[in-house]
């Protein structure tokens, strides 16, 4: 099994698997390589594409994912200025591993919709 034991909060900061899986993991950091699977899009289509995800939340988690190099942030000046992203070599790598998980919560939540409500009715 890979090591993913941390005992300390500086064992938790240098675990490379942490590090990575809680800047990929997040709903909205897998929305946004989902939204970008077809190609560059702008911003606005991004927002409108993910539909309930604030300004503020898709800005951080759009520089969180340009920083790690999933993705690339294009400006053309414009006018109108206008913000495209696209995802790097890196982003197209890690897609298909979050499309299978994707799939996989779509397959199975039935399943676990039931376990919550045999959970539920016995609390």
């Amino acid at each position: 099994m890979l090591n993913v034991t941390a005992l300390t909060k500086e064992d938790a900061a240098n675990c490379p698997v942490r590090q990575v899986l809680s800047k990929v993991t997040g709903k909205w950091q897998v929305l946004i390589v989902l939204a970008l699977e077809d190609g560059t899009l702008r911003f606005g289509e991004l927002k409108r594409t993910i539909g309930d995800v604030t300004q503020r939340v898709l800005t951080e988690n759009l520089r969180s994912l340009e920083r790690d190099g999933y993705l690339r942030r294009d400006v053309d000046p414009g006018p109108p200025v206008a913000v495209r992203y696209t995802l790097t070599d890196l982003g197209e790598e890690l897609l298909p591993l979050l499309r299978g998980l994707t799939e996989w919560a779509a397959h199975r939540h039935a399943d676990v919709q039931a376990s919550r409500e045999i959970f539920d009715a016995k609390q």
